[in-house]
């Protein structure tokens, strides 16, 4: 099992005559796009596609319309003007972010990171990586570390634990996390060996990244048990992608069917402004109504946030239902997910106490107004 990941990584799909294997289409047009923003897609991945543009397809094969993208920004989160050391963004005061690879199992066509994945635009040497241990280790404010990419997970066992075992000996690092889509599109390289060492230095919790209910299979199953089972806990960070997932009904299957392999929903994003996605954009509407869908017709564990990375570097922005109509002295004018309107009753000032009498205003409240 350690090492049969690498075997399948091996069989990547990388060249587009590669996908004529199983699919028959005219890949001409697929060159110019893959010199731009490289192509690889695992072999576990790859044998998930049923037909030319499905859910699957539309992920991980490059598209002639990532070249025709008029809005986009190669770095719409302004992470390098928020790094203060080469592959790490420290963008909120007790957080950072450490790019560790600029590898994935599959190169992700909507990526936010697509001006440098599959790239070697930084040269991700250990000398990299000790000078964002420096910088962590100089830091004290920061309580929160996440490994990030590409996908950490791509390097070997014993890189991964040389940055763990380095943060956990830094007493002010109280969290680390690992982002990674590999229980997802190579969950092979989740192995009884890893989960073992990674239980060494917790807590350590991993974000994952699920889009759509065809991901779900026995194999990620497995993955995400052996994690769990070692004590990782999991959320999922989805994206909100056009002929995707844009659905009610494909993201309640897919939030439901991730509560059952122990995976917590944590986020639905809306697409980044990165160049060469716009193909993929939603209008926030869709997201809006995706979540209004959930609320009440599914179990609250099952309900993502809904967030919008602000562009320009500003941070996470959740995005809700309207459920406050109207917020007064004395009540809150709420609606449920059916439409009803409900009122809650606010805490009154010291001064208010005396002349209005706590009982008598529940009692003359109306509750419900249909």
């Amino acid at each position: 099992m350690d090492e049969e990941w690498k075997q399948i990584l091996k069989q990547s799909i990388t060249r587009p005559e590669q996908i004529n294997r199983k699919f028959k289409i005219d890949v001409s047009s697929l060159r110019a796009v893959i010199s731009k923003y490289p192509m690889r897609i695992s072999k576990y991945y790859f044998d998930l596609i049923n037909q030319v543009d499905d859910a699957i397809w539309r992920q991980c094969v490059p598209s002639p319309l990532e070249l025709n993208d008029p809005f986009g920004f190669d770095d719409p989160l302004n992470e390098e003007g928020q790094s203060p050391t080469l592959g790490l963004v420290h963008r909120y005061p007790d957080r950072v972010l450490m790019c560790v690879s600029n590898k994935c199992a599959t190169y992700c066509r909507f990526c936010t990171r697509k001006r440098k994945v599959g790239k070697q635009v930084i040269n991700y040497s250990k000398e990299t990586l000790e000078a964002q241990l420096q910088y962590i280790k100089a830091t004290p404010i920061i309580r929160d570390v996440l490994l990030s990419g590409g996908d950490p997970l791509l390097l070997s066992d014993e890189q991964v634990e040389f940055a763990l075992k380095k943060l956990r000996a830094m007493p002010h690092v109280e969290v680390i996390r690992i982002g990674s889509r590999v229980p997802c599109t190579l969950p092979q390289r989740i192995t009884p060996k890893l989960c073992n060492m990674l239980k060494k230095y917790h807590p350590v919790y991993m974000n994952i990244h699920f889009n759509h209910p065809l991901e779900i299979t026995r194999e990620s199953e497995r993955a995400c048990s052996l994690l769990a089972d070692a004590g990782v806990p999991l959320g999922s960070q989805s994206v909100l992608l056009k002929g995707v997932n844009d659905n009610p009904d494909v993201i309640k299957n897919l939030v439901q069917k991730l509560l059952k392999i122990r995976v917590k929903p944590y986020y639905l994003f809306q697409m980044d402004i990165v160049r060469g996605t716009y193909h993929f954009r939603t209008r926030v509407e869709t997201g809006i109504n995706i979540i209004d869908s959930l609320v009440g017709h599914t179990s609250g564990l099952a309900v993502p946030r809904y967030i919008i990375d602000s562009p320009g570097g500003g941070g996470k922005i959740p995005i809700q239902p309207d459920y406050i109509q109207s917020i007064k002295s004395d009540r809150v004018t709420l609606k449920n997910y059916e439409g009803k309107t409900f009122f809650y009753p606010q805490i009154l000032p010291d001064e208010e106490i005396n002349q209005i009498r706590a009982p008598s205003l529940i009692r003359n409240t109306k509750w419900v107004s249909k």
